[in-house]
């Protein structure tokens, strides 16, 4: 039966103006401290003041003064400091005709300058949007290959914890969740954000979901997570989609979704839970090969040339299985297996080791 949903077409998002689309993605920035930015201001205004400065004193013969002295340097500033604070007392002033004409053409818009710095919070937030909006229309011009997390509650968490730990870069993570306190965690470990629902097909192409080369369904419901799985193979038949589900009996439904793999979390802890009771430490095991940043992790690599040839029994590492030709290979299975070029192995590594292939022993 087909779905029902209304959805607006692909060409309801492409028309939006970048400005329109910073209410619901946003890319993160860097940290700038207020007294850098008061700083910095300060350094435009000075600039704008000596800039007058140098033209009108290049050309001081064309001012005539109340005293009618020729003008100094000190006579330069101080015109250059009433005039662009608008205060203009009148005693200097332009008396030919090239002298006003470069005060229309660089004077003025000098002074205009700065006065903008001067309303410095009110020019930053027209400067914060813009720079915003920009950044957006780059990022989805240029976006590729990355991950999008639908979800940023415990186990959307969990998830990006783990590929930050296995150094992917947090810039190539996209979140998208319809909670602003979860977006804000999120923002908070420097990944870009999409405020939305994540079962729209718009929400999904915001997050460049088309061009992603993964995609994690980590929602509070199984329901939610086949509406979501659905929508993102649609739009993106080649991409990796890892389902989270809370139940076993709904794994049959996000497979026949589009999912690529399942992970059922409730049964997951259920069986942790129920080992525990008898062998603790074998959960703690479980906790160091699933944690990345210390202890032992659970890594898969291409098998290299030295290793070609070889049988997986043989490696410096402990090899779990052999992934040929995408299918896996246990460690029954592969035991007696010849590494081929282009396997991938699974396998026990330190965390803290070097990630290169040490060979065979």
């Amino acid at each position: 039966m087909a779905r029902s949903r209304s959805r607006r077409p692909p060409a309801a998002i492409e028309g939006q103006s970048s400005a329109a689309l910073g209410d619901v993605l946003s890319i993160p920035e860097g940290f700038i401290s207020p007294g850098r930015r008061i700083l910095r201001r300060v350094v435009y205004a000075l600039m704008a003041l000596f800039a007058v400065v140098i033209i009108v004193y290049l050309d001081r013969d064309g001012y005539t003064d109340a005293r009618d002295d020729e003008l100094s340097l000190l006579d330069c500033v101080y015109y250059a400091t009433v005039s662009l604070s608008t205060t203009g007392y009148g005693d200097i002033t332009p008396a030919t005709e090239t002298a006003r004409l470069v005060n229309v053409v660089a004077v003025t818009p000098l002074r205009v300058t700065f006065l903008i710095i001067l309303i410095g919070t009110t020019v930053e937030t027209l400067t914060t949007q813009s720079r915003q909006a920009f950044k957006i229309q780059r990022w989805r011009k240029t976006v590729r290959h990355h991950t999008v997390v639908a979800g940023y509650g415990t186990k959307g968490r969990s998830a990006v914890a783990a590929m930050v730990g296995d150094e992917i870069n947090p810039a190539g993570i996209v979140v998208v969740d319809d909670d602003a306190v979860a977006l804000d965690r999120a923002r908070g470990a420097g990944l870009v954000t999409v405020h939305g629902d994540a079962t729209k097909s718009d929400i999904l192409r915001l997050a460049s979901a088309q061009r992603a080369k993964a995609i994690i369904v980590a929602t509070d419901d199984d329901a939610s997570a086949v509406l979501v799985t659905l929508t993102a193979r649609e739009l993106a038949p080649d991409a990796q989609i890892i389902v989270a589900a809370r139940e076993a009996e709904n794994q049959h439904l996000l497979t026949q979704s589009g999912a690529d793999s399942t992970v059922v979390s409730s049964e997951t802890a259920g069986r942790l839970l129920g080992i525990a009771t008898t062998t603790p430490h074998v959960v703690e095991v479980m906790e160091d090969l699933l944690t990345p940043n210390a202890g032992f992790a659970l890594a898969e690599r291409v098998v290299s040339p030295s290793e070609v040839g070889c049988s997986p029994r043989d490696l410096h590492d402990i090899v779990l299985g052999v992934v040929r030709d995408g299918q896996l290979l246990r460690v029954g299975a592969a035991a007696d297996e010849v590494l081929t070029a282009g396997d991938r192995l699974l396998c026990i590594r330190s965390a803290d080791g070097q990630r290169d292939p040490p060979g065979p022993t």
